[in-house]
């Protein structure tokens, strides 16, 4: 596994990199009959879900991540095509923006200092390990799970879950959400059909009714190459394995 600080932001060849990440794909492919999803209400458990942008919480976006429990209490998944590409590297100056709305960063703005990903992903971005912790700096002397909580990671829990998925599509200002039921799109990548998951929402976690993420949008097709079916790698050991490097 690789755990790589983020570089300071180096503001022209970071705007051009965030272009570079988005033109490669970040989301969701469209299914006949599929549900369409909505705009998200304000929730609390929603405010663990943000924006990954460059700089600013107003600056290029880039993904959507969200807080998972960790022991130092610092810790966000995403997709790692979100955060790292083979061609140019590690996308530099990223900040998360917990419960983003409409211009409002109700808990802050928290900078990102670590990222790991596979050392597969890292090598080819081989699509069996698009996914990547993310830990970010305190702010105001405050880890960002105390601030507005985190899921636990699930591992081994099979197809066929209830999810709820809520993301940032880079056309919003306001985050999207979607109650689906994953299934198998191979026997290590998953996916679940809901319309209007676009660039922007790469990174979105699949929640189910306990609070564990046991997908994030990414895997096949970067997430998928329409908006109405998304994809993830399944949540098994290989993430269990790079959620205990990020943490150790």
């Amino acid at each position: 596994m690789a755990s790589r600080p983020a570089l300071p932001a180096r503001t022209a060849r970071t705007a051009a990199l965030a272009a570079l990440l988005l033109a490669a794909g970040t989301a969701c492919g469209g299914q006949d009959g599929a549900p369409t999803a909505e705009v998200a209400q304000q929730n609390p458990a929603r405010d663990r879900i943000g924006t990954l942008s460059v700089r600013s919480a107003d600056g290029p976006r880039a993904c959507t991540a969200s807080v998972v429990h960790s022991p130092r209490r610092n810790l966000l998944v995403t997709a790692a095509h979100c955060v790292q590409n083979h061609r140019i590297g590690l996308l530099d100056g990223l900040v998360f923006t917990p419960g983003y709305r409409n211009g409002s960063t109700p808990y802050g703005t928290w900078p990102v200092q670590v990222i790991t990903v596979d050392p597969r992903w890292a090598a080819d971005d081989d699509p069996e390990y698009d996914v990547a912790f993310v830990t970010v700096g305190p702010v105001d002397g405050q880890q960002v799970e105390d601030a507005v909580g985190g899921n636990p990671i699930g591992t081994g829990q099979g197809f066929g879950l209830s999810v709820s998925v809520t993301g940032y599509p880079n056309g919003s200002d306001e985050p999207i959400t979607c109650a689906a039921r994953t299934g198998s799109q191979s026997a290590t990548q998953e996916r679940f059909d809901c319309d209007g998951y676009t660039d922007g929402t790469s990174g979105s976690p699949w929640v189910t009714a306990s609070g564990a993420v046991v997908g994030v949008i990414g895997g096949y097709q970067e997430g998928g190459d329409s908006p109405g079916t998304s994809y993830s790698i399944t949540f098994d050991e290989r993430v269990s394995e790079l959620y205990r490097r990020a943490t150790t």
